[in-house]
């Protein structure tokens, strides 16, 4: 835990203040329905509790070394929609929304904890590409959306629809042009700031220069967020103003397991995605069962002190690991610095505009969009394109598990009919498996005896979809540093979907960045019109580097062996 002393203290400071404005903004965000002038304040407090208790207890028992863990936008989405119908049913009781987010929080953490004990870490792979594209942009609208009421002065609840048919009215009643001025000027700094430089946190730099602007303008009390209280946080059980005995324990018990099931599943998704992305970066593998069962126990204790629940957090995770962080430790020190903040500083963050932070709340929810996904929209197959769609309008309109259900049903139903049309085009079972790179294909003579040490032949067999792309992304992690030459065989690759292709990409710009050729064979017709369509051919590989046959493949070698001995010759 200390090899990496001096990384991790330095990552885990970095991040620690990325996540400070992230905390308080989600915090906020998640207690916007409630109508109560300490609504901020408590979101706040709820926000940094959520945080801080999260990434300490998921990083020490987590599975991820390098992760860092706290409110994130798809969790604090149903955590804001469980508030608002907490308030509305309890006739603005404050008690009862605050027991109802914390056992939320509590039940996520229990579920997900079940979830690591049973193993279920390892099913989170099976999830298609289009049904992740639409869910995940479907968020950063909603976040998007709900910010645009605190971005000009006022301050909007309820439904997508409810908000974008009211926003007219909020707007004459509660415009205010200098809470619009602070918000967008955050937006701006977020998105130049990097241009000049990527070691500042542009993130901090905007809360802090915006609240010292606002400071000078005299903005309203209204409209920043209020004093949150200091001093180490006290469990739910214990906080002055929460009266246990007045509530009405069965309905709100009944209120809170749904969404504590469904924001264990969302956590789960979002934390393993981004354990992915430290692994890629890290070139490290994490174990996903410990990592729930650490997500587990940090959501359930920040639950038990009415902290907001979260996950695994993408941003702060890879600010983490690019500032040297590596090990367990450095989760620990981001947790530190925001409890410091917690104890001593709550004084000084109650003159943050809400603009501010809503601005901050847009940059992350514009983040979170995937561009790509919609800009490939005609490129992709069309029951991608469909899913990705549907998913997309679901998540922002109903609600996200119905989203992520009717997803993977319309995904199993699309990938039962191509499979059926692949067993009917001729394919036998024995060619369905999974990859095989162990044994020599029969046509594989030929190759020159000087360059055999230099050439390294994947072999793929089987269809490349959102159910085996993960294998297919550890049989590509076996292509040597050294080789010079990678060949892919593709002809026993028959299909090929959108998470398919993206994976296909990532793996050819990885052995490419080594400085090495890729040759493509044998290209069956659906594959090989998905990879120009998408541009991977030629702009990534170019068409001189596909070949129909093998046969082609070794006379390009032969070639190129002999251009190679004659210009050594002439040189000598």
């Amino acid at each position: 835990m200390f090899s990496n002393l001096k990384g991790d203290i330095f990552g885990g400071l970095t991040a620690g203040i990325v996540a400070l404005p992230l905390a308080l903004a989600f915090g906020i965000q998640a207690f916007a329905g409630i109508d109560s002038p300490d609504a901020a304040s408590i979101g706040a407090l709820a926000g940094l509790i959520g945080a801080t208790l999260l990434g300490l207890f998921a990083a020490i028992f987590g599975g991820t070394p390098s992760q860092i863990s706290g409110p994130t936008g798809p969790m604090t989405v149903v955590a804001a929609g469980l508030v608002a119908s907490a308030w509305a049913g309890s006739s603005g009781s404050l008690s009862d929304v605050l027991v109802s987010i914390s056992l939320a929080a509590m039940f996520c953490g229990l579920f997900q904890i079940l979830f690591g004990i049973i193993k279920l870490g390892k099913y989170v792979r099976y999830i298609p590409y289009p049904v992740l594209s639409g869910f995940m942009s479907g968020i950063g609208i909603i976040i998007i959306l709900q910010q645009i009421y605190p971005l000009v002065g006022a301050k909007g609840s309820g439904s997508m629809i409810d908000m974008l048919t009211g926003f007219p009215a909020a707007v004459a009643s509660s415009f205010s042009l200098t809470a619009l001025l602070l918000g967008l000027g955050t937006v701006a700094i977020i998105l130049l700031l990097p241009l000049i430089s990527k070691k500042i946190p542009a993130t901090l730099i905007a809360l802090v220069v915006m609240t010292g602007v606002s400071l000078l303008c005299k903005l309203p009390d209204s409209l920043t967020i209020g004093a949150i209280p200091s001093g180490i946080p006290l469990p739910i059980f214990a906080k002055s103003g929460v009266d246990l005995s007045s509530i009405n324990w069965l309905l709100v018990l009944k209120a809170s397991i749904i969404p504590g099931l469904t924001l264990a599943g969302l956590g789960s998704i979002d934390t393993l995605l981004t354990s992915v992305v430290a692994d890629n970066i890290t070139k490290t593998h994490h174990n996903s069962n410990r990592e729930l069962i650490g997500q587990g126990i940090g959501n359930a204790i920040a639950g038990l002190f009415c902290g907001l629940p979260g996950a695994g957090a993408t941003m702060r995770t890879v600010v983490n690991v690019r500032s040297g962080g590596r090990t367990r430790l450095s989760g620990v020190v981001h947790a530190l610095l925001l409890l410091a903040v917690m104890l001593g500083l709550g004084s000084l963050v109650k003159y943050v505009p809400l603009s501010v932070l809503a601005g901050i709340l847009i940059t992350v929810g514009w983040g979170i969009i995937d561009f790509k996904g919609f800009r490939d929209l005609f490129k992709i197959p069309r029951a991608d394109a469909v899913v990705l769609i549907v998913v997309f309008l679901v998540t922002v309109f109903v609600d996200l598990l119905t989203a992520v259900g009717i997803g993977m049903v319309i995904a199993c139903v699309l990938f039962m009919k191509r499979a059926s049309d692949l067993v009917e085009g001729g394919y036998s079972s024995s060619e369905m498996k999974a990859f095989d790179k162990e044994s020599p294909w029969p046509d594989e003579g030929g190759i020159p005896e000087e360059m055999k040490h230099h050439i390294y032949i994947q072999r793929l067999n089987g269809p490349i979809f959102f159910g085996t792309i993960n294998k297919f992304k550890e049989v590509m992690t076996t292509v040597p540093t050294d080789a010079k030459i990678v060949i892919i065989r593709m002809r026993l690759v028959s299909f090929m979907d959108q998470s398919g292709l993206y994976a296909m990409e990532t793996a050819i710009k990885e052995i490419q960045s080594r400085g090495a050729i890729v040759l493509m064979t044998i290209i069956q017709p659906q594959p090989m019109y998905m990879l120009k369509r998408m541009k991977v051919i030629p702009e990534l590989v170019h068409e001189d580097y596909t070949f129909k046959t093998f046969k082609d493949c070794t006379e390009w070698l032969r070639q190129r062996s002999q251009r190679y001995t004659d210009t050594s010759s002439q040189q000598a």
